[in-house]
């Protein structure tokens, strides 16, 4: 009983994330300027949110360094992409290049792959110039511009930082393994999400 349970609850959380991915090109509007309109944007685009939960659980999988140098590579990426973005303003989704950036670090936190400082580094900066572009290409119409942009990219690095510093502290087997089902679910989400795309030909 508890195993079906545990399932319905994973296959819930994926649905939800998969359900609501549309909504990233639109702005949402807090109210509380458009700094705040660019954090809320992260945080309510799952695209953003699952893919800097997973750089963080991957960068902190593999240690301290690994996630300092992703820390300082995810958000410069993603202010670079965004300036990008917002000069070009074509407001294009990418949604099948942002599924599979957190799709494919989810998978690798959940098979804890051994990758090299550098290369958690890298992919970082990859997810960050991909997820930029987007915000800067859908936040400059809606009107939030160069203040959403820095809204966005203090809302990846602030949610970074936390999850990363604490997966770092893990040293309790259980937890480990906890941090690994995490990055599976992320990666099944991202999995339903392309199985969705691909049904509707996007």
């Amino acid at each position: 009983m508890k195993a079906r349970a545990v399932i319905a609850i994973r296959a819930t959380g994926a649905l939800l994330a998969v359900v609501a991915a549309p909504a990233q090109a639109h702005l949402v509007e807090t109210g509380f300027g458009a700094f705040y309109d660019g954090i809320a944007h992260v945080a309510l685009t799952p695209s953003d949110l699952l893919v800097v939960v997973a750089l963080a659980l991957l960068a902190g999988q593999r240690g301290t360094q690994a996630a300092r140098w992703a820390l300082l590579a995810l958000p410069l990426a993603w202010l670079a992409g965004g300036a990008i973005g917002a000069a070009v303003a074509t407001g294009a989704t990418l949604t099948l290049l942002t599924t599979l950036t957190f799709g494919i670090a989810g998978a690798l936190v959940a098979l804890n792959a051994r990758l090299p400082v550098s290369g958690v580094a890298l992919l970082a900066v990859a997810a960050g110039l991909a997820h930029g572009y987007v915000n800067g290409g859908t936040i400059a119409p809606g009107g939030a511009g160069r203040l959403g942009l820095a809204g966005a990219v203090t809302a990846a690095f602030c949610l970074f930082s936390i999850v990363a510093a604490q997966v770092t502290t893990i040293r309790v087997g259980w937890a480990r393994i906890a941090v690994r089902v995490a990055g599976s679910w992320l990666a099944a989400a991202g999995i339903l999400m392309l199985g969705w795309l691909a049904r509707s030909g996007l």
